[in-house]
């Protein structure tokens, strides 16, 4: 099997989008990912898979802490630019706050998680982070963005 295949296969099953972030609000990082998922409810435990040749791969390994800001339908510019598809965001598209545990949050977001790493384990190209949630806050009700297919979708009510 090709690459190719594998990437259009794994496309048809439809995910939220999230911006990983660490560092600061001073000092930020973060990459979208869509590879993110929660894994145990007692004690709180999610995963989120990043690339190996990533920055964000080295300062999470290096902080040992992560916050997920799931991203709503009106942040796909949010979106893009930290998936390295925009240059810059228009004045104001995209602001910070310090979580509890000092991560940088996005807001305007659904929800959001703040987390110390656990375990990390190797996943191919990819490092698979276990973490254990340390905050976790949720922020209405908005429409999720959704990605599927290789592009941004709507969900229908």
């Amino acid at each position: 099997m090709d690459s190719s295949s594998f990437r259009q296969a794994a496309g048809r099953f439809a995910t939220g989008v999230t911006v990983v972030t660490t560092g600061s609000v001073d000092r930020p990082h973060g990459m979208t990912a869509n590879s993110f998922t929660s894994v145990s409810l007692e004690p709180p435990l999610v995963l989120v898979c990043v690339g190996t040749q990533r920055e964000t791969h080295d300062r999470i390994a290096r902080e040992g802490q992560f916050g997920v800001s799931v991203l709503s339908a009106r942040q796909q510019a949010v979106s893009e630019f930290f998936a390295g598809r925009l240059d810059r965001l228009p004045d104001g598209a995209v602001q910070l706050r310090a979580g509890k545990t000092g991560v940088p949050l996005i807001e305007g977001a659904l929800a959001h998680f703040e987390c110390s790493v656990l375990a990390a384990y190797p996943g191919g190209d990819h490092t698979i982070f276990v973490a254990r949630v340390e905050e976790a806050q949720t922020h209405g009700d908005g429409a999720p963005l959704v990605f599927f297919g290789g592009r941004y979708r709507e969900l229908l009510a």
